[in-house]
């Protein structure tokens, strides 16, 4: 059981984990234990979130979202596979998280009058340092 936050826990039959051979560093080690996790995630027919945070968590989650609508957390940052079990775990709760907090509704501001004048007045000089780079006119002074 994944405990997020006081009102929402992922029951264990909503992940399921798979153990491979990690890439990278390891000695012989990397050739005989299979450290790396791989955490599956049910998104998409978890009871215990609203499709409202279903729809932001798949957002968040981006190619970690599957076709059938599971989360996949790869990890292999340690050689021990139970610390790359806690690493995935926490990824997925922060993942989770995240997808918990509402956004703020953007409130329309309009731009002040100084500042209309300000990007005008820099629009203007950059045309005019542009416009110096072109060619100069051949002035006749060679003789």
């Amino acid at each position: 059981m994944l405990r997020i936050n006081d009102a929402i826990t992922i029951a264990d039959w909503e992940m399921s984990e798979q153990f491979t051979r990690a890439q990278g560093p390891g000695g012989q080690n990397v050739n005989k234990v299979s450290t790396a996790v791989e955490l599956r995630f049910e998104a998409a027919r978890s009871p215990h979130l609203p499709p409202a945070v279903k729809a932001r968590l798949q957002r968040l989650a981006g190619r970690r979202w599957t076709n059938d609508g599971a989360i996949v957390i790869s990890v292999q940052d340690t050689r021990s596979q139970a610390r790359n079990r806690e690493i995935a775990r926490a990824r997925l709760a922060d993942l989770i998280a995240s997808a918990l907090r509402t956004p703020r509704k953007r409130i329309a501001t309009r731009p002040t009058l100084n500042s209309q004048r300000r990007r005008l007045a820099a629009k203007t000089a950059r045309g005019t340092v542009k416009s110096l780079r072109g060619r100069v006119a051949d002035g006749g002074d060679e003789g």
